[in-house]
């Protein structure tokens, strides 16, 4: 399939990306993803082995569109709801806890 990353064309095929990415290690996943195998690989290291290019030069979407269509399975992380913040004078009154009634 010929495909257009970082205003290159490449063309790529399941069996070839697979063959690039055999012996390679993944790096932790921090955001997108691609499963290649039984593996996880970020979206940029993926890109970075197939193009030979710097994961500066193209972004993370025109890799998932090209791994997508090549029949991968590509996955962000799920958001993580951040934590709650609480203010200095509502974690001493939690401390405290509330008042008791006379």
């Amino acid at each position: 399939m010929r495909c257009v990353i970082a205003r290159f064309p490449f063309d790529l095929t399941k069996s070839g990306v697979l063959e690039s990415m055999k012996g390679v290690k993944p790096e932790p996943v921090t955001g997108e993803f691609v499963i290649i195998g039984r593996r996880h690989y970020p979206v940029k290291q993926v890109g970075q082995v197939i193009t030979r290019q710097d994961r500066r030069d193209f972004s993370a979407g025109e890799v998932l569109r090209a791994m997508s269509r090549l029949g991968f399975t590509c996955r962000a992380l799920p958001e993580v709801a951040p934590a709650r913040i609480e203010s200095p004078l509502q974690r001493a009154s939690a401390m405290l806890g509330t008042p008791l009634s006379v």
